[in-house]
């Protein structure tokens, strides 16, 4: 008999499986049995021809059509054709040698599956060489249409390791798997009528009707999310052990004299939102709330009244960005917003006034001494920076709030460090912003440990931003008219943005592809072509911080026309007077990435527009990307097309870890359900028994889904 945690050499020999682990990284009885069917062929359904890409490997069930032989050219030997049909399209398999054998196999009628990798030839889809299997009484089966009665598990397979060899692994290693405990509590079962892991894994991969195969999948797709939902659950019970310093507001102080001078209406949301912060901030439970809205949906002032509150009751906020561009915009922005609130100890300063003081790690050594100096006394209420702020040389008097600006930047070490900062005994309040909305589920899942708070509604003033695709390859005309439109936007008195994929200083690289666009090729090209005259200037993070702040502060005055940029002017930065944006290589960008830059326009009261250059043809995945990013300027439609285009998994860090996804079934997009639920059940669960010493199953279980390196992810996400 088997467990989950023997190694599969035991059960299903050596031969399978070192070729399970070389391709497929399957090491154990738990990871197999893991590696679940990727379609199931159903009740005589034959396998979708239709849904082929090319360059993947495949396994297809489909029926003989018709079988020709022709000689080799180059050498002896023939070519034996087959081609198969699905029943809707047909496809070409190509034998190569004197194999007379095959084509008495190959009679028409026959079906079976055949598995290879998809090739093209004469502009028709082929397999070449592949391995089939038909289907007959050997496989205790005693008709095709017996076979087809049943339903095949299809699996995902690699080169030389088609899906009935997995199938057959499967099978044996299902034949001598041993009842051990179950995970899940048998009360957490019954309260959601949920099947045992023992009788889900069996009828994941060997289902005998759709009933059974709906309750394994509901089942194994609990044991996934629930893993989740119990690691961040751990990870806010833990946040929430040490008290965070009580902040209530106060009568009379900077927060109430800023509002006073605000020069617009604050939106319902952002009224909402602050009233949420200003009761979370008054408690010495720490918050730790996650702050998602549009581009512009006025995030930047929610956090500075937060964090004038926290100045009011005598503590210190911080603000840290992803960026030194970023950091010195904020530092910029809020002196601005403040005025002479912003002034204490200088001449005209407000009697209620704080100081709001920039922390980088390239400023000069005078400067930086004495930011260091008013973070350490106190002088400052409010101070900004980069990670250079969890340095351990910088101290602060009092840090009782923290805001993390695109948390996406950051990972669980420096947000850990900035906690630490606020002394031993306690630990700041959290708010963790984010331009890029994110679907209800995702924010579940990804941000399990945060509450979750969102800014739909534009303050008014924003003006529209109107999107265009230009295709270069099959329309070069556009692009001349795009540099065209740019000069007529600069004529009009307003300015621009250049984007490019690549800084250009990079080393050479092997690929044969045409590597992006670069700044510093495309730059004085630009200069010397199609926007000669203009003011053009450029940015890109390896410049050094003083130039880079110098370049920014020239936009930002209107010294220069257009900024030709590297994705460093992604977040936060703000010009109302920059009214177009040309992105390009566009379709080297992801879809939340793209509506992030094009935010960077029509902050003014001029209507934004934003041009995608693309030589991605028609027709294409990348070019659907862009036709939806030009059809919606909706964040939060295009977070969940975001996420379906992407590989789910890797919401939990696995094309960063370079593993394997811990997520197989659980949909963050379809599973809202079992989602919510499993997240009650682990909040309840690690409330009553926080280390999960009761529940050995559920620790094992969240530590199989969720590794070290990918509950970090989980904070760095």
């Amino acid at each position: 008999m088997a467990v989950l945690a023997d190694r599969l050499t035991d059960v299903v020999g050596a031969r399978t499986a070192d070729a399970l682990a070389s391709a497929l990284d399957l090491h154990t009885v738990g990871d197999l049995l893991r590696h679940y069917p990727r379609r199931y062929a159903q009740r005589g359904e034959l396998t979708d021809i239709a849904g082929l890409e090319l360059g993947e490997h495949v396994t297809v069930l489909a029926r003989v059509e018709s079988t020709t032989k022709r000689p080799m050219r180059s050498r002896k030997g023939s070519i034996l054709d087959v081609t198969i049909t699905d029943g809707q399209r047909r496809l070409s398999c190509a034998f190569f040698g004197n194999q007379t054998w095959r084509e008495r196999e190959l009679r028409p009628g026959r079906t079976g599956l055949f598995a290879g990798k998809v090739t093209a030839f004469r502009r028709s889809l082929q397999l070449a060489n592949p391995e089939y299997e038909l289907i007959e009484s050997d496989d205790g089966l005693s008709s095709v249409d017996d076979f087809l009665a049943q339903i095949i598990p299809v699996y995902p397979a690699a080169q030389g390791l088609p899906s009935w060899r997995i199938s057959k692994a499967v099978h044996q290693t299902l034949e001598m798997l041993d009842h051990e405990p179950d995970p899940l509590p048998e009360t957490l079962r019954r309260d959601h009528d949920l099947i045992t892991l023992f009788d889900a894994l069996h009828a994941i991969h060997r289902p005998r009707s759709d009933a059974e195969l709906a309750a394994a999948r509901t089942r194994l797709k609990w044991d996934e999310a629930l893993a989740v939902q119990l690691v961040l659950a751990q990870r806010r019970q833990s946040s929430g052990a040490r008290p965070a310093p009580a902040c209530p507001p106060k009568s009379g102080g900077i927060a109430e004299a800023f509002d006073a001078r605000l020069p617009f209406e604050l939106t319902d949301g952002q009224r909402e939102v602050g009233e949420a912060l200003r009761a979370d901030l008054a408690g010495e439970h720490p918050m730790n709330r996650l702050l998602q809205g549009e581009v512009g949906s006025g995030k930047t002032i929610v956090a500075l009244r937060a964090m004038l509150q926290v100045v009011d009751a005598g503590r210190q906020a911080a603000l840290l960005a992803p960026t030194e561009v970023l950091a010195a915009q904020h530092a910029r922005s809020l002196r601005e917003l403040l005025g002479d609130l912003a002034k204490a100890g200088e001449l005209g300063g407000s009697e209620c006034a704080t100081r709001v003081t920039l922390l980088t790690g390239s400023m000069p050594a005078k400067q930086r001494k004495q930011a260091l100096l008013d973070a350490a006394s106190g002088a400052a209420g409010i101070v900004v920076g980069t990670h250079a702020l969890l340095g351990e040389h910088v101290s602060f008097a009092d840090l009782a709030f923290v805001v993390v600006d695109e948390q996406h930047r950051f990972g669980v070490e420096q947000r850990d460090a900035l906690r630490a900062r606020a002394g031993d005994d306690v630990s700041p309040h959290v708010l963790v912003m984010t331009a890029t909305p994110i679907p209800r589920t995702v924010a579940m899942t990804v941000y399990g440990d945060l509450e979750t708070s969102s800014l739909r509604q534009l303050p008014s003033g924003r003006s529209p931003i109107a999107t265009t695709v230009v295709p270069a390859a099959e329309k070069p005309a556009w692009l001349d008219r795009a540099w065209q439109r740019l000069r007529e936007e600069v004529g009009k008195g307003h300015q621009a943005y250049v984007v490019c994929p690549r800084i250009g200083d990079e080393p050479p690289s092997d690929k044969t592809e045409r590597p992006a666009i670069a700044v510093l090729e495309l730059a004085p090209e630009l200069e010397n072509g199609p926007l000669a005259g203009l003011r053009v200037g450029v940015l890109h993070g390896r410049l050094p911080s003083d130039d880079k702040d110098a370049v920014m502060r020239a936009f930002a005055e209107g010294e220069l026309d257009v900024l030709v940029a590297t994705t460093v002017i992604e977040v936060g930065v703000n010009v109302p007077n920059a009214t177009l944006m040309v992105i390009m290589d566009a379709d080297r960008f992801g879809v939340s990435q793209l509506h992030q830059l094009r935010g960077r326009v029509g902050r003014g009261d001029v209507p934004g527009l934003c041009l995608l250059v693309t030589e991605a043809l028609d027709g294409t995945a990348a070019r659907a990307r862009l036709s939806a990013v030009e059809s919606t300027t909706d964040g939060f439609e295009l977070s969940k097309l975001d996420l379906e285009l992407r590989r789910e998994g890797d919401i939990l860090g696995a094309a960063q870890s370079g593993k394997r996804s811990g997520l197989k079934l659980l949909s963050l997009l379809r599973d809202e359900h079992v989602i919510a639920q499993s997240r009650r059940v682990a909040r309840q669960v690690v409330s009553a028994d926080p280390d999960l010493r009761d529940h050995p199953g559920l620790a094992a279980l969240a530590a199989q889904t969720i590794d070290d390196e990918r509950a970090e992810y989980l904070e760095k996400s």
